[in-house]
């Protein structure tokens, strides 16, 4: 894999939620498809990119194909990775205790007319 390699592969952002569904855990090629509105197929050309980069690493069972991400084969990317994800939680847990807010001092506003 050379960096400009993986930089492409994750420049697609389909790619990067299948890095991000199996950073923490193994999940079979049929368990991340049921994850996208696109067919099975164009997913598995995507992991066969991130497969092909060195992103994820295939173990087979059966017919079975399970990928996991390949963070040792990633190096600083994965560290790059995770920064982002961390922050888009952040960003979403914000937005969350923000909206619960609004929603909290409009049920207060309504009910002392």
């Amino acid at each position: 894999m050379t960096c400009m390699d993986a930089v492409r592969a994750v420049a697609e952002p389909r790619r990067r939620e299948i890095l991000r569904l199996v950073w923490d855990a193994e999940l079979s090629a049929g368990e991340i498809a049921e994850r996208f509105d696109v067919t099975f197929g164009a997913v598995s050309q995507h992991l066969k990119v991130l497969r092909d980069s060195g992103l994820v690493t295939l173990r087979q069972d059966g017919k079975k194909r399970f990928y996991r991400a390949n963070r040792e084969g990633m190096g600083p990317l994965a560290d790059y990775l995770q920064s982002m994800w961390a922050a888009r939680l952040d960003t979403l847990a914000e937005l969350a205790e923000a909206a619960e807010r609004d929603e909290r001092a409009g049920t207060s506003e309504g009910a002392n007319p």
